[in-house]
């Protein structure tokens, strides 16, 4: 029992005994981000293992006026789920959220915790023949409510879209501790306002999701996985339009990668793909419910035909697994090489060839000795530009100095081209001054006054998104 005597009192008694921290080695993991950019302070953890006790948690802050902030996997890269450095906040985490109903085949969707490790979520889900369609390298350790949270989105939005369209309900604890209970996936409901929508990408500003009705699909019979080098982020673009043009809807995946990045995985102890060295080179993968479909053998032909020369075709899963882990390991070996000036970008998919081959040598001629990675999602108009430090520099110490102002710059090409300065990470604390610089006067203005209308206490994830 606690002797209520101070503010986070009633919040210990709600979450329950053995469901609460105080001690500072207990909170210390959960106040730095993933990259060790971000830290903050708290004066207490929560671990809910259900709905109802989110609830009466949320409703004991709300009585106090009492921060909370909501947190996943803490797999971000913007500080969504950090809270701030005043140390008045709580974090809920929902670690222990980690259900994972099994799937409903008929209807094609899986209930789970907001705490459910994706990885485990897609071997549930393949456990029945079916697919979650969305992966990304974080998949071991993200949790189904921080993407839920993030609008994750990842390698296969370019077919299946991002978690917006892979979400069919969701149960959630709004600010003032009421539960929204919109979990029934439900393929028609034109009942009113879809709160869940407004939930989905509010890094918990807006309420904390506890449980969520995914979409999932049918599981591949062939698959194939190639790994090509072409001559420019165009050339990449018009092989996507030809593999579409010849193929249908089988392309799953289509990333961008140039030959800087093989290069750092290749210092990190992997293997080049290719027996040659191509500026750009792409990742593709092609998936159908049809056993026979006959897609490596199409993509042999689509590949020749786009006069593509230096290919491998993977002709084992675990070949096909080799050529992901290394787009998937390419995130950490650019972190092992030193700090860089990252950015999640998005333009019109027609728009980043020309991006790409514009804000490049803009950004390495302003800022000297600076090296760009530009990798990612083509597909979809999302790639990750980032600015390494000069070689051989303190690396930290340079993005310190100059980190503002490259992404400044960054971002103002990225306006230019009609695009968005947060692809798929969010805005978290990280990019919230530049929201406020950049972002539509109109949008900004809806979204403070949808903060305001859920939140008026500004207890829910204070600081993040718009303030």
């Amino acid at each position: 029992m606690v002797n209520q005597s101070h503010p986070f009192d009633a919040i210990k008694q709600a979450a329950g005994d053995g469901a609460w921290s105080d001690d500072p080695a207990v909170l210390a993991p959960h106040l730095v981000d993933w990259r060790g950019r971000v830290h903050g302070t708290a004066g207490l953890i929560v671990w809910p293992r259900t709905t109802a006790a989110t609830a009466a948690i949320v409703r004991a802050a709300a009585a106090g006026g009492i921060a909370i902030v909501p947190q996943g996997g803490n797999t971000g890269l913007v500080g969504g789920g950090i809270p701030r450095a005043t140390g008045d906040s709580v974090i809920v985490s929902l670690a222990r959220m980690d259900t994972i109903d099994p799937p409903d085949r008929a209807g094609l969707t899986m209930v789970t915790g907001a705490g459910a490790i994706l990885e485990h979520v897609h071997a549930a889900a393949r456990a029945a023949g079916l697919v979650f369609p969305l992966s990304i390298a974080a998949k071991g350790s993200a949790t189904i409510g921080g993407l839920v949270a993030t609008n994750a989105g990842g390698v296969q939005v370019l077919r299946h879209g991002t978690m917006r369209a892979l979400v069919a309900g969701i149960e959630a604890v709004l600010p003032s501790g009421t539960v929204l209970a919109q979990l029934d996936p439900l393929v028609k409901d034109n009942s009113g306002y879809d709160i869940k929508q407004l939930l989905i990408g509010a890094e918990g500003t807006l309420g904390i999701v506890t449980r969520i009705a995914l979409r999932l699909v049918p599981a591949p019979r062939d698959t194939a996985v190639a790994w090509a080098g072409v001559a420019s982020p165009a050339a990449a673009l018009a092989l996507l339009e030809m593999l579409r043009d010849r193929l249908g809807d089988v392309v799953e995946s289509f990333e961008l990668i140039p030959q800087a990045g093989v290069d750092l995985l290749v210092a990190n102890g992997l293997r080049a793909p290719l027996t040659g060295a191509h500026d750009w080179q792409v990742l593709i993968e092609l998936t159908s419910v049809r056993a026979d479909a006959g897609l490596a053998a199409a993509l042999t032909d689509v590949l020749a035909e786009a006069g593509v020369a230096d290919a491998v075709i993977a002709q084992s899963e675990a070949q096909a697994a080799a050529l992901w882990r290394l787009r998937e390991t390419l995130p950490e070996a650019e972190r092992r090489d030193g700090v860089a000036v990252k950015h999640d970008i998005a333009v019109p998919v027609a728009r980043m060839p020309g991006f790409i081959v514009e804000a490049t040598p803009i950004i390495e001629a302003r800022w000297p000795g600076s090296r760009v990675l530009a990798f990612g999602h083509l597909g979809d108009g999302n790639v990750h530009f980032n600015a390494r430090a000069p070689a051989g520099s303190d690396s930290s110490a340079w993005a310190d100095a100059h980190g503002p102002a490259i992404t400044a710059a960054v971002n103002d090409l990225v306006m230019a081209h009609q695009g968005s300065i947060a692809a798929e990470h969010g805005i978290g604390s990280v990019k919230l001054a530049e929201l406020a610089r950049v972002g539509d006067p109109g949008k900004l203005a809806a979204m403070r006054a949808i903060k305001a209308a859920f939140d008026p206490l500004g207890i829910m994830n204070p600081g993040k998104i718009v303030g």
